[in-house]
């Protein structure tokens, strides 16, 4: 028995200048959250993954976010286990690290309330941060809410801001040089777990939650259900509202449900018809969004585990380990040039591999 894990630093458009320092993050975060599987609990190793992403600045969520309108760090986060167990927080300021927030919520969910109050499964803002200032577990991680912006996003703020302010037309660059939401799936002796963090769109509203925050759209998680033989978790990047209002993430679990199972066909229908076609007729051109989903299976002599990724971005960028092979590693997947544009049968031009732990 094993311990599989697989992180991604979003989809959006990487560039080769910071490819060295984004593959160092994602490969820290892979040891990382392996050397806490001693404890064999896939919410710890997923909570730990995350964190090392929260606090790298190449990447947006926790310190080195995308900044609000007003200039300042908003976070999402969420985290699922294969028990349908989940906690979230959205626009969240001040808190070094909110995946850790979002685990502390989904624990509290699981214990009993005096008056039979039916737990949250999301705080948001102020309610938020009040919750991670009075539990034990997260107290410790309040700090001010300067000191979440790094000075990378910080200039990238300043640049973009000015460009709205003189803007005319809609700026093509803008989206092009947006990366997104991070996350973690693991897989611990079967039991799956997922999660994602994300400092949300660079410029956006200030209140303004995106998929990370949402039951369904960012993260989901399934053990093998009775009389199946496969569980799933996955990890969502890309246009928050979109993939919100397909529900992305749990559209795929309850794809998985099924007796027979090609994990390739349901990937690709369940981005085509559930979320590209409807993004575009809403009128979005061309809808971002990434799936990263690790599948596992039951073997006739050991588990079968794999790990997929599939875009509609120029780049994704993925990390993956094992106890079995515990030298991580991390790439960047690019899409390639003859999916650029729509292709004639009206699909959208989506790249997926897969790679066995």
């Amino acid at each position: 028995m094993h311990t599989f894990i697989a992180v991604h630093g979003g989809a959006g458009s990487h560039s080769s200048s910071t490819e060295r320092e984004l593959k160092q993050a994602l490969r820290l975060a892979c040891k990382k959250a392996l050397d806490s599987s001693s404890s064999k609990s896939p919410l710890d190793i997923t909570e730990a993954a995350i964190t090392v992403l929260e606090d790298d600045p190449n990447l947006n969520a926790g310190y080195g976010s995308n900044l609000t309108l007003e200039g300042t760090v908003e976070c999402d986060a969420a985290i699922m286990d294969g028990n349908n167990h989940f906690g979230s927080v959205g626009a969240l300021s001040g808190i070094k690290n909110p995946i850790q927030v979002a685990r502390a919520l989904l624990e509290h969910s699981q214990g009993s309330d005096p008056l039979g109050r039916i737990p949250p499964l999301t705080l948001v803002s102020s309610g938020a941060h009040s919750f991670a200032s009075n539990n034990p577990h997260t107290s410790s991680g309040i700090i001010d809410k300067s000191s979440m912006i790094s000075a990378r996003s910080r200039d990238r703020w300043h640049y973009w801001k000015e460009k709205l302010t003189s803007a005319k037309t809609e700026n093509s660059e803008f989206r092009q040089n947006l990366q997104d939401t991070t996350g973690a799936v693991t897989s611990c002796f079967g039991d799956m777990a997922s999660g994602v963090s994300s400092g949300g769109l660079l410029l956006k509203m200030e209140g303004r939650c995106g998929e990370a925050a949402i039951f369904g759209a960012g993260c989901w998680a399934q053990n093998i259900r009775p009389g199946g033989r496969i569980g799933m978790a996955c990890s969502i990047s890309g246009t928050g509202e979109y993939i919100t209002r397909s529900g992305l993430a749990r559209a795929l679990g309850k794809a998985f449900e099924v007796q027979d199972v090609d994990p390739h066909a349901i990937i690709e229908k369940i981005l085509i018809e559930e979320f590209w076609k409807p993004s575009q007729d809403l009128g979005e051109p061309s809808p971002s969004a990434g799936i990263l989903l690790m599948t596992y299976e039951v073997g006739d002599d050991e588990p079968i585990v794999r790990v997929w990724c599939a875009f509609t971005t120029p780049t994704m960028a993925i990390a993956y380990v094992s106890s079995r092979n515990p030298k991580p590693m991390a790439l960047i997947l690019r899409r390639p040039k003859e999916l650029t544009g729509t292709r004639p049968d009206d699909k959208a031009p989506v790249y997926m591999t897969a790679f066995s732990l």
